[in-house]
């Protein structure tokens, strides 16, 4: 019954209902008694029928303050009775997986091979959606997610965090071919092993499910300084998982380019996917290979590792109150004041 109450006043528990019920039986009584209390008589020297209509104003003012004064004890009787929010915090940090995103920033990510609400999107444009999404949820879990960029080179666009504004922040910073045009892979997984790996200071507060890289690319290593091979057994040396993911096919594709004329064209390229390197990592460190034939299938490849890398939690999730009677208080206040103003001014020229 109370819950059903808060809901109707949108606010989702009250820490004393006792107090509540209590509280709203008085408003009813006090409502009930101003009602039934008669209006001090006044002389009125018109005709009945001014007289009349006169009456007819007190009555409708006094029921309209009668209302008011009702409305503002049920709003003191809410707040009274400690109107909170509930929100589910994380799992204390510690409890999920060290989990560092991997995203390719080349130029052949500028595929424009997805459509979406009658628009075409770009691979880039729709994986850093996906990506978004995906983050935002392991960091509700209760996991410290980092983000590396790459393309002819690699670098740390967000290192292991629990916050989502940072690394939602820097995902919007991300665009094609901030890392130049090429594909570095060994590069990239090797960076991510390393912001993979716990801080001396922090190794006893290594999570108890592992570290985990997820890598996303459309195109083969055609850069950088490590072999793709190298990497992923410097992964498996440090107990690092990584699931890899594919995207694109062997067909050309469509990419946006720039006109002479300051326009937007388009041209066709081919941008073959190196899948049988990417199942190889995956393979050689534990990992799964994800293919995405287009951009559209992101979604269901990373619901699909989001649903396989679930780890147990040591403590329940928390759940956290906060006290919200300022909205109630307030209401109440402007009553009270409406009523004060009325009384006053158009109260008085009625009578």
């Amino acid at each position: 019954m109370t819950r059903a109450l808060a809901a109707w006043f949108g606010i989702d528990a009250f820490e004393r209902p006792a107090l509540l019920a209590a509280a709203l039986l008085v408003a009813l009584v006090a409502t009930f008694v101003a009602a039934r209390r008669q209006a001090p008589a006044l002389p009125w020297s018109a005709t009945p029928e001014v007289a009349a209509a006169g009456a007819r104003r007190r009555d409708l003012g006094r029921l309209a303050t009668v209302a008011g004064r009702a409305l503002a004890l049920v709003l003191l009787a809410i707040a009274v009775a400690g109107p909170v929010r509930e929100h589910r915090a994380p799992p204390p940090p510690g409890e999920g997986l060290d989990l560092v995103l991997v995203l390719d920033t080349s130029e052949s990510m500028q595929a424009l091979d997805a459509e979406v609400a009658g628009t075409w999107r770009t691979r880039l444009e729709l994986a850093r959606a996906v990506v978004a999404r995906f983050a935002s949820a392991r960091i509700a879990e209760g996991d410290r997610v980092g983000l590396v960029v790459f393309g002819e080179t690699a670098f740390t666009q967000c290192p292991l965090s629990s916050d989502g504004r940072l690394l939602s922040a820097a995902l919007d910073r991300v665009t094609p071919g901030m890392a130049g045009g090429a594909t570095a892979l060994g590069d990239a997984l090797a960076l991510a092993v390393k912001r993979a790996e716990p801080r001396p200071e922090n190794a006893t507060a290594a999570p108890v499910a592992g570290r985990l890289i997820v890598l996303l690319t459309d195109g083969r290593s055609n850069a950088g300084a490590i072999p793709a091979d190298v990497a992923a057994a410097l992964a498996r040396a440090r107990g690092v998982r990584v699931h890899t993911v594919g995207i694109g096919g062997a067909g050309e594709v469509a990419m946006e380019r720039a006109e002479a004329a300051g326009g937007r064209g388009l041209r066709f390229e081919r941008h073959d996917l190196d899948r049988e390197t990417l199942a190889a990592i995956a393979a050689t460190t534990g990992g799964q290979f994800f293919a995405a034939q287009t951009s559209a299938d992101l979604d269901a490849v990373y619901s699909a590792i989001d649903a396989q890398e679930r780890v147990p939690r040591r403590s329940p999730p928390r759940q956290h109150h906060t006290a919200n009677p300022v909205p109630f208080l307030a209401g109440a206040a402007l009553l009270v004041a409406i009523e004060a103003a009325t009384a006053r001014g158009v109260a008085r020229r009625i009578q």
